[in-house]
């Protein structure tokens, strides 16, 4: 089984009994998982590796869900899982909400594809204006890989600036993946890079290429790069400084707008002039967004010369428009909002709890109903404090959660749905602490 083990690997490690450790729990995954592995002899015939979404692809194979319901899934073999991934924080409503399900089959029956605007577009916009007060008018597409790109152009058009800032380690969607500055699939804009939370650093970036820098981009937490909020003095500094060179300032929020009822914007009370939003506002349907303060947005206005084109045959699909507005005002409540966010604090220290009780190195961060756990007992503010993290306990990590019935993203990250019950929520502590007392020795 060592051997086995070893194909995981890319680092230095001494450790046998970890590997050992990870042979044992990927034997008992391949046992239990027959019809999965079998699914995905098929999908490798017919699509590279098997896979069309990099993020769902794990070694030895992913699991492959027969149905779902509330804050459960089911696999092909029969298996129950509590979704701790909460489709990567796009999974807020969680599975077959009848609010949801009401307003998709009413888009079913005024017609799904009109070629023409309709009043859900309407009520969508009006919603998420009144949500966000950054956002004054908003444009809809099709994900938050669009509204990003689409808000970065509408900052180099309005500044006539070229150069954009972001962040080592950000994930701004699929043609932004920063935790490799020189990925290929990337979109090839001419970056300057800072490291996260360094406010001397970005502070003099901005003055310094503000002849030439049209926008910074933030998450103001990182998400994929492991859930690490930015502090708010780092945000305030990045936003003064902007304000004094006229470099536009993006919020990239498709996360973080789930946090409170009106997103980190409304927490910290720093408002940006452009905003990016998507995931979980299409209550599981296609979505992205992207809007800000009306003097920029009106260059999208095409009833005005040398308007900006922005097309998309499913921008205001009513599928996303009805669903969409459905789950912004009659389930995710401004109310329900605030009470995720404190149902997610909460959840985040009982795990922090369990780990410091086992004495292992690790710890979990994240801001909310969002969550990842870091193999080290060391300060993380940004994705450089992680890059001396080992990497095998994660996948150990990975196959013990999804064999104890709580599924959840290959990096360690949990994200809540509003289906989460206190029971679950005892469920993934017991399956995280039952987990540390097993291999906290090898950690």
């Amino acid at each position: 089984m060592l051997d086995a083990a070893k194909k995981y690997s890319t680092e230095i490690c001494d450790d046998e009994a970890l590997l050992e450790a990870i042979a044992d729990a990927e034997a008992r995954y391949w046992e239990a998982n027959p019809n999965s592995f079998s699914l995905f002899q098929r999908a490798k015939a017919v699509m590279p590796g098997g896979n069309t979404r990099t993020a769902l692809h794990f070694d030895p194979f992913p699991v492959y869900m027969a149905g779902s319901d509330g804050a459960r899934l089911t696999d092909v073999d029969g298996h129950s899982y509590i979704d701790a991934l909460g489709e990567f924080s796009a999974g807020l409503y969680a599975h077959k909400d009848p609010v949801v399900i009401e307003a998709a089959e009413g888009a079913l029956g005024r017609g799904v594809s009109n070629g023409a605007p309709g009043e859900p577009e309407i009520q969508l916009a009006e919603a998420i204006c009144e949500r966000f007060p950054a956002i004054e008018t908003v444009r809809f597409c099709n994900s938050g890989t669009e509204a990003n790109l689409y808000a970065l152009q509408l900052a180099r058009h309005i500044t006539g600036r070229s150069k954009l800032l972001a962040f080592y380690g950000a994930y701004h969607g699929g043609v932004f993946v920063f935790s490799d500055t020189s990925n290929p699939m990337n979109a090839p804009f001419d970056w300057v890079f800072c490291h996260y939370n360094d406010i001397p650093e970005v502070v003099e970036a901005i003055h310094e290429h503000a002849l030439d820098l049209a926008a910074v981009i933030i998450e103001p937490m990182m998400n994929n790069a492991g859930s690490i909020p930015a502090d708010k003095d780092f945000l305030q500094a990045i936003k003064d400084s902007c304000d004094e060179t006229g470099v536009l300032l993006i919020f990239d929020e498709i996360v973080t707008s789930r946090f409170g009822p009106g997103g980190m914007q409304s927490l910290h009370g720093i408002y940006p002039d452009l905003v990016t939003l998507g995931k979980y506002l299409g209550a599981g349907f296609s979505f992205g967004a992207f809007g800000g303060k009306a003097k920029y947005m009106t260059h999208l206005d095409p009833a005005k010369p040398k308007a900006l084109p922005h097309a998309g045959t499913f921008n205001n699909n009513l599928f996303t428009m009805m669903a969409g507005h459905a789950g912004l005002t009659r389930i995710f409540t401004p109310e329900r909002a605030e009470k995720l966010f404190e149902e997610g604090e909460a959840l985040r220290e009982r795990l922090n709890t369990v780990v410091r009780e086992t004495n292992a190195a690790a710890q979990f961060t994240g801001a909310g109903s969002i969550m990842n756990l870091h193999f080290t007992s060391g300060v993380i503010r940004s994705p450089n404090d992680l890059q001396a993290v080992p990497r095998l306990p994660y996948k150990l990590f990975q196959l013990e959660m999804l064999l104890s019935g709580v599924y959840l993203a290959t990096r360690g990250q949990i994200n809540m749905s509003l289906a989460i019950s206190p029971e679950d929520a005892d469920e993934i502590v017991e399956a995280v602490q039952s987990f540390f007392k097993r291999w906290a020795h090898l950690l």
